[in-house]
């Protein structure tokens, strides 16, 4: 009986001494990574601002602007790029959680008068040959120079304006349904992205 007893006390301590050990490396790994992961999110969304920007030369990360609203479970986020002292344009990330697999996430780039300078895919994890060509310039030209004030951003089979990719009509509804809720907060928050005058 004694043995048996010894016998477990030890896998115990084994079993102990393992999971130490594991949760140190992890935790050390961890801090290892933290860094690079967060620099490259900072890179990505660099990137992100100077395809959906006109040229601007200030640092938008730096002064992001976090919005609360109806439209979306976290805060959003804005980017104001100025070229001097005037405002260029507005960065604001939309999302809608109807596209076919899910969430998808976008940055729309606005300029002052408030049409789409351009559209860049954050996120998405649509069905790869239909959905994802909403990555497409082909797809996202049409959005272009257009003001979601005088520009219908749903599918043409629900009476909009935007031609649907084929075979993902969910997918083209939920980019419109993003597009539009970043043009609302751009549309509420316009104030702070008016061009200052000389």
């Amino acid at each position: 009986m004694a043995k048996k007893k010894d016998t477990f006390i030890n896998m115990v301590v084994s079993l102990f001494v393992i999971t130490i050990v594991a949760g140190l490396s992890l935790g050390f790994v961890n801090e290892l990574t933290v860094g690079p992961i967060q620099k490259g999110k900072i890179e990505r969304k660099i990137n992100a601002l100077k395809l959906v920007l006109p040229e601007f030369d200030n640092n938008p990360v730096e002064d992001v602007k976090m919005i609360k609203s109806d439209l979306a479970k976290d805060s959003v986020e804005m980017y104001v790029a100025k070229k001097g002292e005037n405002n260029v344009g507005t960065a604001v990330i939309g999302s809608s959680e109807k596209g076919f697999s899910g969430l998808i996430k976008i940055m729309v780039g606005f300029k002052s008068d408030g049409s789409i300078n351009n559209i860049q895919v954050l996120e998405q994890k649509e069905t790869p040959g239909l959905g994802t060509k909403m990555k497409d310039d082909k797809f996202i030209e049409q959005f272009r120079g257009k003001n979601p004030s005088e520009f219908n951003l749903k599918p043409t089979k629900d009476l909009g304006e935007v031609d649907a990719l084929t075979g993902a009509t969910i997918t083209t509804r939920a980019f419109g349904e993003a597009t539009q809720m970043a043009y609302d907060i751009f549309m509420k928050e316009g104030s702070t992205t008016k061009t200052k005058k000389d």
